[in-house]
């Protein structure tokens, strides 16, 4: 039995990764852990997020929210994140991490504390985003240089970040098959006279509105045809029943940093 905590408990994801939880053998909530001052501290997080009483208490306390714990969950925002990291290295606990929007030097900092701690941080746990990766890395290959990448992203309006992570690990993907440097190929930003589209470029939008959990189009755009790859996240469960599966599966790794494609053996 892996015993898991999860981060943000009282949230819509943490809701949503708790119940996956309690649905899935060999998995018990051992913890949950919010924010100080939050309104559901001292609730029960089976109760809160809809599944039932679990016995588990919504604390604020990582001490308290790890105690009998041996992963921690957590899909919130860097700075969170890397706090949360950093008692997990201290005590000795895994860490699975979907939060997004790492600059270089906290994706950085991330990889130190894995050189202590097991982590698994992927910006998409949804085995079916995973699929994609795996596709867009192969057709970017098949098709070659002479067929321009578009990427577009739909999210929600309350999203921080932007592109998404997933859209820009898709971005990152297809540069590294096309022998390029994503940072140095992406373009996120058109108007104006801004001049003919280049070849390299890799195109960059955002949508932002309503509840849209997430969408993602990869465009392929040759003279005369076009392919086009797309993922659309129907609910947040997927996520939620990504990052159970990546919590179960950590618990046996060594220390280091680990994505989705490790897990579903797609590397």
């Amino acid at each position: 039995m892996v015993k898991i905590a999860v981060n943000g408990a009282a949230g819509r994801m943490g809701g949503r990764i708790i119940t996956a939880i309690k649905e899935s053998e060999g998995l018990e909530l051992a913890g949950a852990l919010e924010m100080a001052g939050h309104d559901m501290l001292g609730q029960d997080a089976g109760s809160i997020a809809g599944c039932g009483p679990l016995g588990v208490t919504i604390t604020d306390s990582h001490e308290q929210a790890l105690q009998n714990a041996e992963v921690l969950i957590d899909f919130t925002f860097p700075e969170v994140t890397l706090k949360n990291l950093e008692v997990c290295a201290r005590l000795g606990k895994k860490m699975v991490i979907g939060s997004t929007g790492f600059t270089p030097e906290q994706r950085a900092a991330v990889e130190k504390f894995a050189e202590q701690i097991p982590v698994v941080l992927a910006p998409n746990m949804s085995v079916g985003v995973n699929a994609c990766f795996k596709l867009l890395k192969e057709t970017a290959k098949i098709l070659g240089p002479e067929f321009d990448v578009e990427i577009v992203e739909l999210h929600h309006n309350q999203k921080k970040d932007s592109p998404s992570g997933t859209a820009v690990r898709m971005g990152e993907i297809v540069a590294d098959a096309l022998g390029r440097d994503y940072q140095q190929s992406a373009v996120y930003h058109r108007e104006g006279m801004c001049g003919a589209r280049t070849k390299d470029e890799i195109g960059m939008q955002t949508v932002r509105g309503g509840d849209i959990v997430g969408e993602h189009t990869v465009y392929f755009i040759g003279m005369g045809e076009r392919i086009e790859i797309t993922h659309r996240a129907m609910s947040r469960d997927m996520f939620a029943r990504g990052a159970v599966r990546a919590a179960g599966w950590i618990d046996a790794q060594q220390p280091g940093i680990y994505d989705m494609q490790d897990i579903l053996g797609l590397k």
